[in-house]
């Protein structure tokens, strides 16, 4: 018999759902019975990725809302969402208000995405406790917590200011790194991020997607409230790693994996910018030509920027190899390198013995999947909090490198930066040894979290305990 039924609240985006998803998963192995709403916008199709979960034996309802009018005056996606997920209240409060009702199971609580502050309103109506699934890092969290105070300490623009960012727990950022919303204060992205960060502090407690050993001084900072002076910093449960497992088998013998079998251990930097990154054709010849010199073996998950424009971004397309990359490029390369011009099971190939290095976006999802499996990263951040997750990942956790980004146009990367750093991730540089030294350090530390008394399962079990005392 369940012990009661949760409510999950994710918004509709990739990352996001997944991560959201595992959550569900991790509480129905708690004998928690869970209704996941599904917000729908038709732009941002998600029901491929929930279909597997709704297939299955689990006790995972999905109960899939109204669609409401679209915001029209909107600045970025995190705005957006931000307005599009206030505006569903009322359908949540209904939603709400039949399982106290009619419900199998005692409500025990909602757990909603960080873009939707606005059901504590509802839930705090209906008497039902209210918490945040954070499917990004303890930086972050502490950045945004952290956001009201610094816009009354630095009220200029950040790229103005002449000194690092300084957050308690976390290593300094430097301006240019800020993540993407943030750049612009006077845009609703910024606006609508100090007004979750005050929000916060209403919740019952904060469910992180991280781990202790991978964050430790930003996680005792939290736990100690200097990231949110003058305001309540609610508990902070950290119970990741969370990553969306694939279907080994399936994907065994996809041709990327296939290809994999045939290359030396740790000898294949990868490079794939997940569900929203693509590149200009000026850029797909700067990758090619840093590949091309580096000497190192790769795989490359390679597409292009369409001309379609959803949320204020570029819709990635499936190229057609021969047509983007610079004449020869595939012929002169074949015997060390593969590039796919679609989708790839990126855990599958991180997971492979012969990955040795990715070249990522930093969205944190592969970040974790990278760590999981051993495998530095070389940083390429491209929107949202990735800039400020690269510094984080290279600077305070040690299993990154950096490369060199020009922020102003479009995060644009020269062919030698990258020439340079995929030889120093893939060499013997005292660096590049480093980095993998930690990356391996980490993928022991995220398998010990949720061994019996690792962090993260206790933090799971007081979480538990926590939602059963309603």
């Amino acid at each position: 018999m369940a012990k009661g039924r949760v409510v999950l609240l994710p918004i509709p985006a990739v990352g996001h759902i997944m991560s959201m998803l595992e959550m569900a998963k991790l509480l129905h192995r708690y004998h928690f019975s869970l209704t996941v709403l599904i917000a729908p916008v038709p732009a941002i199709p998600v029901d491929h990725f929930i279909a597997t979960v709704a297939a299955s034996d689990l006790d995972i309802d999905f109960c899939h809302l109204q669609p409401v009018d679209l915001p029209k005056d909107f600045d970025g996606p995190e705005d957006f969402i931000s307005a599009y997920m206030e505006d569903q209240k009322q359908q949540i409060k209904s939603v709400l208000h039949d399982l106290l009702r009619f419900g199998d199971a005692p409500l025990t609580a909602l757990i909603v995405d960080l873009f939707a502050t606005g059901a504590i309103d509802v839930a705090a109506e209906l008497g039902v406790p209210c918490y945040v699934y954070f499917p990004s890092n303890a930086a972050f969290l502490s950045l945004i917590l952290y956001l009201p105070t610094l816009e009354e300490k630095f009220p200029v623009e950040f790229e103005e200011m002449e000194e690092e960012v300084r957050v308690p727990g976390v290593c300094p950022i430097p301006p240019i790194s800020m993540p993407s919303p943030f750049m612009r204060k006077k845009s609703g992205r910024y606006t609508c991020f100090l007004h979750h960060g005050r929000r916060y502090s209403e919740f019952k407690g904060i469910v992180i997607n991280t781990f202790t050993d991978l964050e430790p001084a930003t996680l005792r900072a939290l736990e100690e409230g200097l990231c949110a002076p003058g305001r309540r910093t609610p508990p902070v449960y950290p119970v990741g790693p969370l990553i969306a497992r694939e279907d080994s088998e399936k994907y065994r013998q996809h041709e990327c994996v296939a290809w994999l079998d045939g290359q030396p251990a740790r000898s294949v930097v990868f490079l794939c910018f997940g569900s929203g990154g693509c590149f200009t054709a000026e850029q797909v010849g700067e990758i090619a030509a840093g590949l091309e010199r580096s000497g190192c073996r790769f795989l490359w998950a390679l597409r292009v920027a369409s001309e379609e424009v959803v949320l204020g971004m570029r819709k990635p397309a499936e190229p057609k190899l021969e047509e983007v990359l610079p004449e020869g490029f595939l012929e002169r390369t074949k015997a060390r390198g593969m590039v796919w011009p679609s989708w790839v099971p990126q855990a599958e190939i991180l997971a492979h013995r012969a990955a040795g290095g990715f070249v990522t976006h930093c969205g944190w999802n592969s970040c974790l999947e990278s760590l999981q499996c051993g495998v530095p990263l070389l940083g390429w951040p491209l929107y949202a909090e990735q800039h400020s997750n690269a510094v984080v990942m290279a600077e305070e956790m040690g299993v990154a490198l950096q490369l060199k980004v020009e922020r102003a146009k479009s995060n644009f990367v020269k062919a030698e930066e990258l020439e340079k750093g995929v030889r120093t991730l893939m060499g013997e540089s005292e660096e590049g040894r480093r980095v993998r030294a930690k990356a391996e350090e980490m993928m022991a530390a995220a398998k010990k979290a949720w061994e019996q008394g690792g962090s993260s399962l206790v933090n799971m079990e007081a979480l538990v305990q926590e939602l059963l005392a309603k």
